[in-house]
């Protein structure tokens, strides 16, 4: 008869001393093998009781309440005087905790819980995003109010005291829009021309050729070329800011999709980086011309000047900003505005109030 091997966990029970059986069977990769239980050898008698040799291993015991016995491992072989089934007790070692009962009785045992050391420095602040804010972060935070809505005068204001690093930090306008940018008629892209400029130098490169070459570099384009220029982007040149290209190049210009469009600076139409008249775009570009774009989840982020402008200044470049109103999306349904906030480059952001803002005129205006 073939060898089967069984293995069979006992559990004792402290409350009705209960032994319950839970069979499964192991074999050799040799042998087939068949699933039998011990009551099921038993009740057919294919093993007699009295032949059940137990070769036990000593046992923890850690209490006279409770006690686990690790799997009895029982080889089935049948001899010629009879079956017989030799079970070696293997413990493990492992240790059983005695139970405590709830209601509380003599020998109840109370366990004290060490307190833990109280917590200091960062660690102890409340919120976990500023566990990881710098000292210079944590104290200018404090001079505004997290949920407060302020007036756009007012916001400024704070937006120039937050701006401490060490160098001009950028003036950002951050708007929360009702729409959803996966569905064409909610996209939102377009350019605004800042009255006050950037604050930053840019480099413009265009791509044209035939007579628009000399008119590009006539007009101030810091960098002009054609399929030279092309191969010089395959081949990892980056150095501008910004892409004019003309009509006729765009056929040419797709092959650079991969390399230009994760950088932002692919030539686009609604960008105004893809047309005839450039010595036009190139002087919007230089004057503060800045393209914006809703983001995957609804949101425009503009940089609208640097932290070491005037407040009025920076209070007439936000106002042009607002032009994220005037090119509202056709599917755009309900409230437009959710929420709008400005900061600085490493500030922290400051809420506006957004009736407040749309209806905002300048005083000699």
């Amino acid at each position: 008869m073939d060898r089967h091997i069984y293995e069979f966990l006992i559990i004792h029970h402290n409350n009705n001393r209960s032994h319950s059986f839970n069979s499964t069977t192991m074999a050799s990769t040799a042998t087939p093998y068949s699933t039998l239980t011990l009551y099921s050898l038993l009740s057919q008698e294919l093993i007699n009781p009295n032949s059940l040799l137990f070769k036990p291993k000593p046992l923890l015991f850690t209490t006279h309440k409770s006690f686990s016995i690790h799997p009895l491992i029982l080889q089935y072989r049948e001899r010629k005087n009879g079956p017989v089934v030799v079970a070696a007790a293997m413990a493990a070692e492992a240790e059983v905790e005695e139970s405590v009962d709830e209601e509380g009785g003599e020998g109840a045992v109370a366990v004290a819980i060490p307190q833990s050391k109280p917590k200091k420095g960062k660690a102890a602040l409340p919120l976990k995003r500023d566990r990881t804010r710098s000292k210079r972060f944590l104290e200018i935070q404090k001079l505004r109010e997290i949920k407060k809505e302020y007036d756009l005068k007012t916001a400024i204001e704070l937006l120039k005291q937050t701006a401490s690093s060490k160098f001009v930090e950028t003036a950002e306008a951050h708007f929360r829009l009702n729409i959803d940018p996966k569905y064409n008629d909610q996209q939102l892209r377009a350019t605004v021309n800042l009255p006050k400029g950037t604050g930053q130098t840019v480099k413009v490169a265009v791509l044209t050729q035939g007579e628009k070459f000399d008119e590009a570099k006539n007009a101030g384009a810091d960098i002009v070329g054609g399929e030279d220029l092309i191969e010089q982007i395959k081949g990892g040149f980056m150095e501008f800011d910004k892409l004019i290209a003309t009509p006729d190049m765009m056929p040419k210009v797709a092959s650079l999709g991969r390399i230009l469009g994760p950088r932002g600076l692919m030539p686009n139409p609604k960008a105004g980086t893809v047309t005839t008249n450039i010595p036009q775009a190139i002087e919007e570009f230089k004057k503060g011309k800045v393209e914006y774009r809703a983001d995957k989840t609804g949101i425009v982020h503009l940089p609208f000047g640097k932290a070491n402008f005037s407040e009025e200044d920076l209070i007439i470049n936000f106002i042009a900003a607002k032009s994220v109103e005037a090119n509202k999306p056709s599917g755009a349904k309900g409230v437009y505005w959710k929420s709008a906030h400005v900061c600085s480059s490493m500030g922290p952001s400051i809420r506006l109030n957004v009736r407040e803002m749309l209806e905002y005129k300048l005083p000699n205006a």
